[in-house]
């Protein structure tokens, strides 16, 4: 059981000047009785616990020697690079997923979603690492694994069934790539997909790099199968590029129709493909998650895992720049994230889990642009990093 925690003079989520209090590990009325704890937040921006939608845990080289990248620009070759690099550079998953996670927990960020590789040449051990570090870090950090099919998988005979496999190992969520331009047959991909979903009882998270009308047929697939096997809320398409590329009637179609499903799109803001029309798909009432997706890797030598930074790249990639556009791109990495990924008690309201994360800025827009680094960072009601520096958590990390 934790010390009663009370987390004086802070604004949540920017908000009016508040005292915030966690007994047990969660967020109480504050009553009568003492804290055991008192923490002066100086009018810190009190934010619950950062979400990373989507990342690569398995695949970052935090840690490891430079790598020289060579790769050229296709995703095709950025594959077959990743691959070739997994025998070559010797990368971990248990070793690589602890060290990304630990990094991450100074900034706040408390759940992660990862992508994690099946394929036929590496069979389902990297599902089995970071299922390993999932359950060492249970009490500092949230972890979902998504059995990935990165190189394919209808392509790759074999690769379906180590899908399966995976997901009986440990893995949470379905995934797919592509099932047009990679595995070439785009029906056959996700009825296999949300088959394996509906069978385990699964959410699903599809990587969709898909251009223009391709994309969005891919998009109508998925929607007709949302729809078919009920899964609204439960479904998430990542990268969803074809969105900032259709005509605007096209495109509102399917914002609505995503919107009716209650399909989450993720976005990393990327300043190499197209925009997503971000606010119309927030005035829709689409769910937007966003993550850093991989960082520190073969693909690119970018990113540092801070969702709080990703919020302010957001927001420069869609020409955000007033007070309301920050907020709102901090909310795509709070609370849009939470959602997306199915939290359950997020935010920082009595009833909630006591997870936060004080930013040292008198506004959330100042926050968000200026990024502060030291900051203090509270798990169910146990300080696990102050000053941007963690406290504890395991001893060895690769």
């Amino acid at each position: 059981m934790t010390a009663d925690i009370l987390i004086r003079n802070v604004r949540p989520f920017g908000g009016q000047l508040s005292d915030l209090y966690i007994r047990d590990g969660w967020f109480a009325e504050r009553g009568r009785q003492k804290a055991a704890v008192e923490i002066d937040g100086g009018g810190q921006i009190a934010l619950p616990g950062l979400v990373e939608a989507h990342t690569h845990l398995d695949k970052t080289l935090v840690g490891m020697d430079w790598f020289e990248n060579r790769v050229g620009p296709t995703r095709n070759e950025r594959i077959l690079a990743d691959r070739r690099a997994k025998r070559e550079l010797g990368i971990d998953a248990r070793r690589q997923s602890m060290r990304q996670i630990m990094q991450t927990l100074a900034f706040g960020v408390m759940h992660v979603r990862s992508h994690v590789d099946v394929d036929t040449e590496i069979g389902i051990a990297n599902i089995e690492g970071v299922v390993e570090t999932r359950d060492k870090v249970k009490d500092l950090v949230d972890v979902q694994i998504v059995a990935f099919p990165q190189s394919g998988m209808l392509v790759r005979e074999g690769t379906l069934a180590l899908m399966e496999e995976a997901i009986k190992a440990g893995a949470d969520i379905v995934g797919g790539i592509d099932p047009a331009s990679i595995d070439r047959d785009p029906v056959r991909h996700l009825d296999a997909i949300f088959s394996l979903a509906d069978r385990y009882q699964k959410p699903i998270d599809i990587h969709l790099h898909e251009p223009g009308d391709l994309g969005a047929f891919c998009l109508e697939l998925i929607l007709e199968r949302t729809r078919a096997l009920s899964l609204q809320g439960k479904v998430m398409v990542s990268h969803a590029y074809c969105l900032g590329m259709l005509d605007p009637q096209r495109q509102r179609s399917l914002i609505d129709a995503l919107a009716a499903e209650r399909i989450a799109v993720m976005t990393v803001g990327s300043p190499s493909a197209p925009a997503l029309p971000l606010r119309v798909l927030l005035q829709s009432g689409v769910v937007m998650a966003s993550g850093s997706d991989g960082i520190q890797g073969t693909w690119e030598p970018w990113g540092n895992g801070d969702m709080l930074e990703r919020a302010k790249y957001l927001a420069q990639r869609n020409g955000m720049t007033n007070d309301a556009d920050l907020k709102e791109t901090a909310g795509i990495c709070t609370f849009g994230g939470a959602e997306g990924i199915g939290l359950t008690h997020y935010g920082l309201l009595e009833g909630c889990r006591g997870d936060l994360v004080l930013v040292p800025a008198r506004t959330l827009a100042e926050a968000v642009a200026l990024t502060p680094q030291k900051r203090t960072v509270i798990r169910r009601g146990q300080v696990v990093a102050r000053d941007g520096m963690l406290c504890g958590g395991p001893q060895h990390i690769g």
